[in-house]
């Protein structure tokens, strides 16, 4: 034992594979211990809200103020107000408005501001523009109002008895604020989902239930398949043709048409993750029951077989003892496999909307199901599915990267 676990861990893509299936699981085991946050909770009032950190602007203008003269500091806040798309669609109203092209300099900031100040009506008909577009300079307009002022913000409060504003206090251009001494600043480091929910918090327990439900499903697709396996190939006869015809049945009906039509048959109120597990393991067990089948009828008629029957043992012992021990190693990739499988099945279903119901936990495919539904492919919201895929990606490389060096171990025509 002590030199078979030397040996598999002397594998390069074991170990490196090992490792991977290691950090995505201390992840998701400790990231729920440090931050507690219900994974479905709703904290924004919109949806797709950028990777960031979200300081709570009333909190902030209460905290300690200090003022720094960092350099190129205008220039930021202009640019986030004034982006190359912005300036574009300035130039267009204003060459639709009568201004010659020529005129019009997108990179001078100031010269462009003032022919803005100086020509935009909202009110001006331009041949051409839908209201759509109208709208979107109405909004332009109302984001660019002071942008080159260096003026102080005035706070003011109303007077209770008088209802009169009352001034309480100025902010400087050149004030900030350390984010320590806000009281509410929440890091979101992929930001919000179509729902408002913290997408890293969602999918960190997501992980953790398509892991599950690839255990699950792995583990009853490999004890199936080992079962109906061993039976069919050591006892021959009647039974390994009872067995193989309902194995080549579920061989030539694809296995993931049946397991939509049985997820779809079970109904959205009844699909937890465990019952999508226990249908995915259900109608996953085909090619390990042939394999195991294949693996057993070549050990069947061996010596140490032979003696045993010999001896009187019983068939169960035979199987247990003299045969199962000669496999373990083909069971063992065989569940990595599965498990695996499990998890890309799952991922599949919920992206045709026939996962676990969406009321309970998020999986991943369910996550993928919902970035599909509101388009965030389309609207180029990279966080709400790119991690998704990255982690279904590493978690399947991982595994097939294990499977892949413990073949290469237990397998002689592949050792090098």
């Amino acid at each position: 034992m002590k030199h078979t676990l030397r040996q598999i861990f002397h594998s390069g893509k074991f170990v490196f594979g090992f490792s991977i299936s290691v950090a995505i699981l201390l992840i998701v085991i400790i990231y729920p211990l440090l931050f507690p946050y219900p994974p479905l909770a709703i904290i924004s009032q919109g949806t797709f809200f950028e990777p960031g950190i979200y300081v709570n602007v009333y909190d902030s203008v209460n905290a300690p103020k200090h003022v720094l003269n960092l350099e190129g500091a205008d220039v930021k806040r202009i640019a986030s107000k004034l982006n190359q798309e912005a300036r574009l669609a300035m130039r267009e109203w204003l060459v639709g408005y009568g201004i010659p092209e020529a005129e019009i300099d997108i990179e001078d900031t100031p010269k462009l501001l003032e022919l803005w100040e100086t020509h935009y009506d909202p009110k001006a008909n331009i041949p051409g523009m839908t209201n759509a577009k109208r709208n979107y300079f109405i909004r332009l307009n109302n984001s660019l109002k002071g942008l080159l002022s260096t003026e102080a913000l005035v706070i003011a409060t109303k007077n209770a008895e008088t209802g009169a504003l009352e001034e309480k206090g100025m902010l400087m251009p050149a004030e900030y604020v350390n984010v320590k001494q806000v009281a509410n600043v929440r890091f979101l480091p992929l930001g919000t989902d179509n729902f408002g929910r913290d997408v890293l918090t969602e999918l960190v327990r997501a992980t953790q239930v398509s892991l599950l439900i690839g255990l699950v499903a792995g583990s009853i697709a490999t004890l199936i398949g080992l079962t109906l396996g061993l039976l069919s190939g050591y006892i021959g006869g009647i039974v390994d043709d009872i067995i193989m015809f309902f194995t080549n049945l579920f061989t030539v009906i694809p296995g993931f048409v049946l397991l939509i039509l049985i997820s779809f048959s079970i109904g959205q109120d009844k699909r937890g993750a465990v019952t999508v597990a226990v249908v995915i393991g259900l109608t996953s067990w085909v090619w390990t029951t042939r394999a195991v089948r294949a693996q057993v009828m070549s050990l069947r008629n061996r010596d140490h077989v032979n003696l045993s029957k010999l001896s009187g043992h019983s068939i169960v012992y035979i199987i247990l003892n003299d045969i199962l021990p000669y496999i373990a190693s083909y069971v063992v990739m065989a569940l990595i496999l599965q498990i695996s499988s499990g998890i890309l099945a799952e991922a599949g279903l919920s992206i045709l909307g026939l996962g676990p119901r969406t009321t309970e936990v998020p999986t991943l495919g369910l996550m993928m199901n919902w970035a599909m539904i509101y388009q965030a492919q389309i609207l180029g919201k990279w966080w709400a599915y790119l991690p998704v895929l990255i982690t279904i990606a590493l978690i399947t490389f991982s595994m097939n990267l294990m499977n892949t060096g413990l073949d290469q171990i237990f397998n002689p025509a592949l050792r090098d």
